[in-house]
């Protein structure tokens, strides 16, 4: 069964730090480029960062460019993304998934956080 856990989330202040984690089981990565994504209250689920399965070619959304660092470990199927910086508008729920056409189930996400 092919299954993608994320964990890590939780309630931080706004300028704290969360390093979020995502485990795929049942499949490796096999040369997928992967993302990270989120979906606030009322909103749209959007991709936040991407990394290619090399590791070479990495992209952020504008608004968590120089704060967030997304990263990957091919030989854990399992990728993360740090969290610097955190801003309120950063609240969601985080998911990953690949980053063209969510090939894998979706996961049920970890919720973020970021009181004032």
């Amino acid at each position: 069964q092919v299954q993608l856990v994320e964990s890590g989330g939780g309630l931080v202040q706004a300028g704290g730090s969360l390093r979020l984690s995502c485990i795929l089981s049942g499949r490796t990565f096999n040369g997928y480029s992967m993302g990270w994504f989120r979906q606030a209250p009322g909103k749209e689920r959007g991709l936040v960062a991407a990394i290619n399965y090399g590791g070479d070619s990495i992209y952020y959304t504008d608004s968590v460019k120089g704060r967030f660092t997304i990263s990957r470990d091919n030989a854990k199927n399992t990728i993360y993304l740090q969290m610097n910086s955190l801003k309120f508008e950063d609240t969601a729920v985080y998911y990953c998934n690949t980053q063209i056409g969510a090939i894998f189930p979706w996961g049920q996400g970890t919720q973020v956080t970021v009181s004032l």
